[in-house]
């Protein structure tokens, strides 16, 4: 089972700037993809920032030139720098990681919690 745990969402003014982290722990073989979602109220949930195992990167075009997704293979761990915050930015933010169970198994698709960013006006 794989374990992920979120951290560094608040509440910041706009124009700021935050930080997301998500660390993946348990029983896994390999991380392929490694992302954050969004929803926010009244809205579906949406792709923000996606990073594969090869490093490259996908973005949702709202968040382009803004936000920076990097992982960090060492730590299992994917981070999000959120830059030039806007107030329709202010969303809970989801973790999001895949890959293999095992070298002959099957895959996995593992999700946080989720952790709250608040832009203000």
């Amino acid at each position: 089972q794989v374990h992920l745990v979120e951290s560094g969402g608040g509440l910041v003014q706009a124009g700021g700037s935050l930080r997301l982290s998500c660390a993946a722990s348990g029983s896994f073989f390999s991380i392929t993809n490694m992302g954050w979602h969004r929803r926010a109220p009244g809205k579906q949930r949406e792709l923000v920032a996606q990073i594969g195992s090869g490093d490259g990167t996908n973005y949702a075009d709202s968040v382009k030139g803004r936000f920076t997704i990097s992982r960090d293979n060492a730590k299992n761990t994917v981070y999000l720098q959120m830059n030039s915050l806007k107030p329709e930015d202010t969303a809970l933010y989801y973790c999001n990681v895949n890959g293999r169970v095992s070298l002959l198994g099957g895959r996995y698709d593992a999700w946080g919690q989720g952790t709250q960013v608040t832009v203000s006006s």
